[in-house]
């Protein structure tokens, strides 16, 4: 090893150490809650803020709204998770909602399970 002592001993120093992932954007930012949690990391990963907010109408109707149209019954949760996938129009207006095949229904319904929290 060429060079001075600090360098010598910064390289050992850092030899020795664990190797750990400590990216700050990976830190405290995973939800935490089962099921809830699940839908709220999926919307996350999608697309879904570029025409939905929580509380507010932006290009489709907010998710709150959409939680008071819908009860939270295993059929709404089914019949959401599909027009995730599928898309549509004529439920909220005339802008039609943009297809997600390449979400699958499982993840499509735990999507669909968390909006409808959002009372």
């Amino acid at each position: 090893m060429n060079g001075d002592s600090t360098t010598g001993a910064n390289m050992s120093a850092v030899a020795r150490q664990p190797q750990v992932d400590t990216n700050v954007t990976k830190i405290g930012t995973t939800p935490t809650g089962g099921a809830l949690a699940k839908g709220a990391k999926l919307m996350e990963g999608s697309d879904c803020a570029t025409c939905h907010r929580v509380n507010e109408k932006l290009l489709g109707p907010s998710y709150q709204a959409v939680a008071q149209k819908y009860p939270a019954t295993e059929a709404n949760i089914k019949m959401l998770g599909g027009k995730i996938i599928t898309g549509g129009k004529g439920n909220w207006g005339d802008i039609a909602m943009t297809p997600h095949p390449a979400i699958s229904v499982a993840d499509a319904e735990e999507m669909a399970r968390y909006i409808l929290t959002l009372k």
